[in-house]
């Protein structure tokens, strides 16, 4: 397993007001349409579904994926798994309370790749969890 992590977010809301949204998956249908439009040729999401513990999409150029919350540590962390995807990892959305009305969130993410395919990901799985930070980021929480 190849570990990749996004660069941490500060975010101006309460530690459980966040977890309270990132918690339950189906709060998370807008982002896909947080994509700037200059990036769009780049990642398009397509078919989005969600549930409180499941998201499915279509990825380009990725293809259809399917993750769902494995577990939950209250005001603190929600881990997800693929379920189905042509890359299996697992991805922690980590919340840090910095006040009580302030947080900071990190996504974490080990993907099963071989040592080849770890280095020609590196760069776009990175940026791909920076970017999905910073929508999390500008949510209204």
């Amino acid at each position: 397993m190849k570990r990749f992590e996004s660069n941490v977010r500060q975010i101006p809301y309460s530690q459980e007001s966040v977890y309270s949204k990132v918690s339950d998956l189906s709060n998370l249908s807008a982002l896909a349409d947080m994509i700037p439009a200059d990036q769009k040729e780049m990642v398009s999401i397509e078919n989005l579904q969600c549930t409180p513990d499941q998201v499915s999409c279509t990825i380009s150029p990725i293809g259809q994926v399917e993750f769902g919350v494995v577990s939950r540590e209250p005001s603190k962390c929600v881990k997800l798994e693929t379920i189905s995807s042509p890359i299996q990892f697992i991805m922690w959305i980590q919340i840090v309370s910095t006040g009580s009305s302030s947080c900071k969130i990190k996504l974490t993410a080990d993907a099963d790749l071989n040592m080849f395919m770890a280095k020609m990901a590196e760069k776009p799985i990175t940026e791909a969890l920076d970017k999905l930070a910073d929508m999390l980021a500008m949510i209204p929480y």
